[in-house]
């Protein structure tokens, strides 16, 4: 695969971010039902993801937004979503995206950076860990997927 360019998505983008978005959706990740309907909308608006292209399509994504509208809370940005194609896995496209919206976050002021991950989602875990995000908090047993309850781990990272 070559490399990939990671840019700001642009309304054009929605068609192949749904499909994407679709494809890659699990409850290993995903707390909610499968997707449907419109990739943005008022609140996830294209400025809100970088996606990443590479021989000619897109092959991940990652959202960043405010955790809250509060004023108090603006020099905090949060890691909403983040998914990377099938055939782009094991790659390391995971990781230059976090570390374009690291880039992103703080091109945009913020001091803060945080995310909630899954606490059954050892990969993903782990790749945040890697790149400076420690865990914060655990609210144990925060939801019921497939049958099990799993744990939703806050992290963090100080830009």
């Amino acid at each position: 695969m070559p490399e990939p360019y990671i840019r700001i998505a642009v309304a054009d983008d929605e068609e192949a971010l749904a499909l994407l978005d679709r494809a890659t959706w699990s409850t290993l990740h995903a707390v909610s039902p499968p997707p449907e309907g419109p990739f943005f909308d008022e609140r996830h608006p294209p400025g809100d993801y970088l996606v990443a292209e590479a021989g000619g399509r897109l092959v991940g994504y990652i959202r960043i937004g405010r955790p809250t509208s509060l004023a108090s809370n603006a020099h905090v940005l949060q890691i909403q979503g983040l998914a990377v194609a099938d055939e782009a896995r094991g790659l390391g496209l995971g990781r230059t995206l976090v570390r374009a919206a690291v880039d992103e976050a703080r091109g945009r002021g913020a001091r803060r950076l945080s995310l909630r991950v899954l606490g059954h989602n050892a990969p993903a875990r782990a790749l945040y860990a890697s790149e400076g995000f420690a865990v914060e908090g655990v609210q144990p047993a925060e939801f019921l997927l497939d049958g099990a309850y799993v744990d939703d781990v806050l992290m963090g990272r100080e830009l």
